[in-house]
C-alpha cells in the first residue's frame, strides 16, 4: 500500500483534510473503504487501515479536527453536518457506492450518513456508537451528558474531562446526579488543573452534546439500500457506547456483532493505547465480505 496523499476539500464552514491510500495492485471488485472517527482524526486509524492492502482506503480529519479547519463561528457541530462533510469527501473520491466503518461519534455521524444518502454506502459498520437516548436509562444519561457540558462551561477541561473518562468506562447504567459526584483530580489524568478560559475543545465544546443526543431516523435507516453492521467491543460489554450500538441493532431488527477488544480495539499503538487490531481487522473484513 502507497503513503496517504492528502488531499484538501472547501465545505460550508471548513476546510476538510482527507487522505487517500492505494493499494500495490486493486483486487477485484474491492469497493473503496472508507474509515472514520469523531472526534478522532485521520490518525487513528493507521494500523486498520494497514491490514486492508488489497483495496483504495481513504481516510479525513472531521471538521475542527486534525488538520481540518473550522471557518463556521457556531459553537457546536451537528451529526448531519458531518454526515455532509463525509458525502463530500466520498464524491470527491469519484466512486461508489463505498464500504464504511465508522467508529463511535463517527458511527453516530454515519447512521445520519446513511439515512439521507443511502446510495452512497454499500456496507456500513459501525462500531458502539453512543447515542445515549436509545438507552433504557436515557433520562440519567443525557441529563449526564448535559451536565459534562455546563460543567466543562463552568470549570474548563480538567474537571469535565474527567467526568466524561468515568462516564464511559461506567458499567451499567448512568445513575442519576452522575455529574454532580465528586471525581479524581484532573492531574491523575494528566488532565490541567487549572481553568485557561478557552472554550474550544472539539470532544467537550464542538460535539459532545449534539452527537450523544442525535436520535437516528430508524425508519430511513430500515429502508436503506445499505447493509448495516452495529458491532460492538467484546471488552466493553455494560459500558455506554457498548450499550447504545446494542440499543441502535435493537430498534433496527438486527443481531449485534461483537469484535475483538474495547472501544478502542482497532488501535495499534496510535494514541498510547492497544487494542487487538489484527483480530479487529479480521472481524471487519468478514462483515465487509459477506
Amino acid at each position: 500500500m502507497t503513503e496517504p496523499v492528502a488531499h484538501t476539500l472547501d465545505v460550508p464552514g471548513a476546510v476538510l483534510r482527507y487522505y487517500v491510500r492505494e493499494p500495490a495492485q486493486q483486487a477485484e471488485g474491492r469497493p473503496i473503504l472508507v474509515l472514520i472517527g469523531s472526534p478522532m482524526d485521520a490518525a487513528g486509524f493507521v494500523t486498520l487501515a494497514g491490514h486492508f492492502t488489497d483495496r483504495t482506503v481513504v481516510t479525513y480529519d472531521p471538521r475542527g479536527t486534525g488538520r481540518s479547519d473550522r471557518t463556521d463561528p457556531a459553537p457546536e457541530s451537528t451529526p448531519e453536518q458531518h454526515a455532509d462533510d463525509v458525502r463530500r469527501v466520498i464524491e470527491a473520491v469519484g466512486a461508489g457506492p463505498v464500504d464504511l466503518f465508522a467508529t463511535s461519534g463517527g458511527a453516530v455521524n454515519a447512521l445520519a450518513l446513511v439515512a439521507a444518502h443511502p446510495g452512497l454506502l454499500r456496507v456500513l459498520v459501525a462500531h458502539e456508537p453512543p447515542t445515549v437516548a436509545l438507552l433504557p436509562d436515557h433520562e440519567t444519561a443525557v441529563a449526564a451528558v448535559h451536565d459534562i457540558r455546563a460543567l466543562y462551561e463552568r470549570s474548563g477541561i480538567g474537571p469535565a474531562m474527567v467526568k466524561f473518562i468515568e462516564i464511559t468506562s461506567l458499567k451499567g447504567p448512568v445513575p442519576a446526579g452522575f455529574a454532580d459526584q465528586p471525581g479524581p483530580d484532573p492531574a491523575t489524568f494528566g488532565l490541567p488543573t487549572t481553568d485557561d478560559g478557552s472554550r474550544n475543545d472539539v470532544l467537550l465544546g464542538q460535539n459532545l452534546v449534539s452527537c450523544c443526543l442525535y436520535e437516528p431516523d430508524l425508519p430511513a435507516l430500515r429502508a436503506a439500500s445499505t447493509r448495516i453492521v452495529i458491532a460492538v467491543g467484546a471488552e466493553s460489554e455494560g459500558e455506554v457506547a457498548h450499550r447504545s450500538g446494542r440499543a441502535v441493532a435493537e430498534r433496527l431488527g438486527i443481531p449485534v456483532a461483537v469484535y475483538p477488544s474495547h472501544h478502542a480495539g482497532f488501535l495499534g499503538g496510535e494514541y498510547g493505547q492497544e487494542g487487538e487490531p489484527k483480530g479487529f481487522a479480521v472481524a471487519l473484513r468478514g462483515d465487509l465480505e459477506v
